[in-house]
């Protein structure tokens, strides 16, 4: 298990041009409090997500554990979701690497394949575009 000495440094909502990036240890409660996240991304968890999952949850845990055929899956892939992933390396000099999927690519792995991939969940990625195009 890996020990993190801060946990705030994981918990951050950005945007650039063209992306909103969350970080993985955000609490979908903690998500829609804050400030910076849009509306209509608030909104889509509101409706969408949150009907069958706990508030608490964080954005790590739900993402490790999504399964392709989940209709949460389904509303991420709408948004043209990634999935930045940090996976431990083993070799010559034991790293990590980052790499990151989409939300196909992500559920294609099941949840014994990332563990032993070592597969920890860093930040949700949503095109802004793709969200502009969703239907609430």
């Amino acid at each position: 298990m890996y020990n993190i000495a801060n946990e705030d440094d994981f918990k951050y909502v950005m945007q650039d041009v063209s992306r909103y990036y969350f970080g993985a240890r955000l609490s979908y409660d903690e998500i829609l409090g804050e400030e910076m996240a849009p509306f209509k991304f608030k909104t889509i968890l509101e409706r969408y997500i949150l009907k069958e999952i706990d508030k608490t949850t964080t954005l790590e845990s739900h993402l490790y554990h999504l399964t392709e055929d989940s209709f949460e899956a389904r509303v991420f892939k709408q948004l043209k979701a990634r999935v930045r992933v940090s996976q431990y390396k083993k070799g010559r000099t034991d790293l990590y690497t980052e790499k990151v999927y989409t939300i196909n690519e992500l559920t294609s792995f099941s949840a014994e394949e990332k563990e032993k991939a070592g597969f920890i969940v860093r930040e949700l990625v949503v095109s802004k575009l793709a969200l502009l195009a969703f239907s609430v």
